[in-house]
């Protein structure tokens, strides 16, 4: 007889990973039908459009830094209500010249260099300490605004249940030999179930920490030994009872890493900066049929905790076969070991010079399940800095 405990485990790991991918997508995709998005907002032309204060803190930046500044003053947003604020931690490289030579030219950007590394929640913390407009802006350095997203981010605050807005990042480049194709996939898939959840439940779980807008009056920084500082602010947020929304049409192009070390890194970094959000956060997620816990539950929670869940199924999976299950569970148990030599395969192919993108999907979501894993044992250790370095990008990879 099949051990009843060993098929509770499969179903029930096997149930909860295909909720986090698949059903709750689903479930999303229907309850959004039909539904709009906020429409009590600022008219472009509007003569009482808010003083917008934009915080970005750098890093040794200067592959990218002019042409963050130039494209975020190249706006249709009045430059009289608008200032960017930008703290460099500590860069040794061109990014202080660029900035210093660049404000002379911009006068709403001001600009202060740090000679300690604090990490991007201090910086971000500075810069907020110094803020006086109702509305922040918090970006990064390698994403470039359109000329139409600083309005189409400010716009939902003419609504006052609206705490925060996060904006629609796009991958403009992609190569076959890299992940790029895969982040592509990913962010689009993430902008989609972002904006589905701020349209059925106000609830949009963490916005992209290179684009988002929140009104000062409920923004709450990052304690200093945090890793993610944008998820702390979009759970701050709901924890007030403000809504979260994602806004579509406030694009922003981020020039992202091909490499997947580079995305290995920052992932597994992200990972235990996630871990420290949900303790800090775990309130939210009761009762679990609310929708700001529903959503947690399901778009992040589960998807955190995918490697442990797998690993779980794939134990109990062995056992069934073990225990004479049957076929189903000899064909589960194949499926579970043959699927991660795509990895090898797919690194074959590569360095043959030829690429298939199914096998490099398979490579992304075994590579980045193995990033949460690492993230969840260095937040179990305990987190030793914040202190970061940017991912090799596109400029600075050709």
């Amino acid at each position: 007889m099949v051990p009843a405990l060993l098929l509770l485990v499969f179903w029930g790991s096997l149930l909860l990973v295909a909720h986090t991918y698949v059903l709750f997508p689903v479930l999303l995709e229907r309850l959004a039908r039909g539904r709009q998005q906020n429409q009590n907002v600022y008219r472009p032309a509007a003569a009482n459009l808010p003083a917008v204060d934009i915080l970005l803190a750098a890093h040794n930046e200067e592959a990218v830094i002019e042409e963050k500044i130039r494209s975020t003053f190249a706006t249709t947003y009045p430059l009289d209500r608008l200032r960017l604020l930008v703290g460099s931690d500590n860069s040794s490289d061109r990014t202080n010249a660029l900035l210093t030579s660049l404000s002379r030219e911009f006068p709403q950007l001001h600009f202060e260099a740090y000679s300690d590394r604090t990490g991007k929640p201090g910086v971000i913390e500075s810069l907020a300490q110094q803020a006086t407009a109702p509305i922040l802006v918090l970006t990064d350095a390698n994403v470039f605004f359109a000329p139409d997203t600083l309005y189409h981010l400010v716009k939902h605050f003419h609504c006052q249940e609206i705490g925060l807005v996060g904006g629609h990042i796009i991958n403009p480049e992609h190569r076959a030999e890299g992940i790029s194709g895969q982040e592509k996939a990913y962010l689009e898939r993430e902008n989609q179930i972002k904006y589905q959840e701020g349209v059925v439940w106000g609830s949009m779980m963490g916005a992209f920490g290179g684009c988002f807008a929140v009104r000062r009056a409920c923004y709450h920084p990052a304690p200093a030994d945090f890793l993610v500082d944008d998820f702390y602010i979009t759970l701050a947020v709901l924890r007030d009872g403000y809504q979260a929304i994602n806004e579509l049409e406030a694009v922003c192009y981020e020039d992202v890493s091909d490499r997947l070390p580079e995305e290995f890194r920052r992932k597994a970094r992200i990972s235990a900066g996630n871990f420290q959000n949900l303790k800090e956060f775990r309130a939210l997620l009761l009762p679990p049929w609310r929708g700001v816990a529903f959503a947690l539950w399901s778009h992040k929670v589960l998807r955190w905790y995918t490697p442990l869940l797998l690993l779980t199924l794939l134990a109990a999976t062995v056992g069934l076969v073990a225990s004479g299950g049957g076929w189903f569970y000899q064909l589960a148990l194949a499926g579970q070991l043959g699927l991660p030599l795509g990895l090898l395969l797919d690194a074959a192919l590569r360095r043959a010079g030829r690429h298939s993108r199914v096998l490099r999907f398979i490579t992304h979501f075994y590579s980045m399940n193995a990033a949460l894993l690492l993230g969840y044992w260095r937040y179990l250790r305990g987190i030793k800095t914040t202190v970061w370095q940017p991912t090799q990008r596109f400029q600075q990879a050709k």
